[in-house]
């Protein structure tokens, strides 16, 4: 028959408590609902007897880990759940107990979830609803001014390239049905409006009409306009 193995150096075994502990906050009103999760550890024993151990030991670690959290849980307010874990956790942090034991002795270190009271958690529920609402708008808002900032600046390219590009007048013709409808209008118009212009500037350089123009100055002007517009938008001049 084979020698039994000894027991390994360091056994560990995980804990949680079947119910939270129950410990009252700022007030006494309402409570903290406090779940513990506990690291046991010995030394030279083997896991049975160890889980064996810490069965005897568990109502003794609740009882301690109870009286520890509570007077610091009455230091925050009943919704502050979230903080007082943290402030729990710090406290707790690299202790052990019992203090000073060693060898096959349980030792447990104990790390814990702060929750609020069912009631605080009801009371919270509206206005965590109305923060969702409006952050949730807050990001909409964002996402539709971005996409029409993206949405204005290609129009922009789209439009300074009228000036450049021969056959702008025909692009509606091959895009889809609805920017054609819109684009072949802006071009329709933009054509329309030119033969306007130029013929108010034709009219303020010769003088005719109601414009009765002054110094030979201000006719040069305009007729550098007119001249600027016309090869901006690629039409012939026109001889005398």
């Amino acid at each position: 028959m084979p020698p039994v193995p000894p027991p390994p150096e360091v056994v560990t075994l995980r804990w949680e408590t079947p119910e939270p502990i129950v410990v009252p906050a700022m007030g006494d009103a309402f409570d903290f609902l406090i779940r513990a999760v506990f690291s046991w550890t010995a030394n030279r024993i083997t896991y049975d007897e160890l889980r064996y151990r810490v069965h005897q030991h568990s109502h003794w670690a609740n009882v301690l880990v109870r009286e520890r959290t509570a007077t610091i849980a009455r230091t925050f307010a009943p919704h502050r759940s979230h903080e007082l874990q943290r402030a729990l956790n710090a406290d707790l942090g690299g202790q052990r107990w019992p203090r000073g034991a060693d060898g096959p002795t349980p030792r447990f270190s104990v790390h814990v979830w702060v929750t609020p009271d069912p009631r605080v958690r009801e009371r919270l529920r509206p206005y965590w609803e109305e923060r969702i609402r409006l952050e949730c708008e807050h990001e909409l808002g964002m996402l539709r001014t971005e996409q029409a900032d993206e949405m204005t600046r290609r129009w922009r390219d789209v439009l300074e390239s009228l000036d450049k590009d021969p056959v702008t007048s025909h692009a509606a013709r091959l895009t889809g049905e609805r920017f054609a409808k819109v684009f072949g209008e802006f071009v329709q118009e933009r054509n329309q409006a030119v033969p306007d212009l130029i013929t108010l500037l034709e009219y303020a350089v010769k003088g005719h009409g109601d414009l009765q123009m002054g110094p030979s100055e201000y006719t040069e002007a305009w007729d550098v306009a007119l001249q600027a517009y016309r090869r901006q938008h690629g039409l012939v001049e026109e001889t005398a």
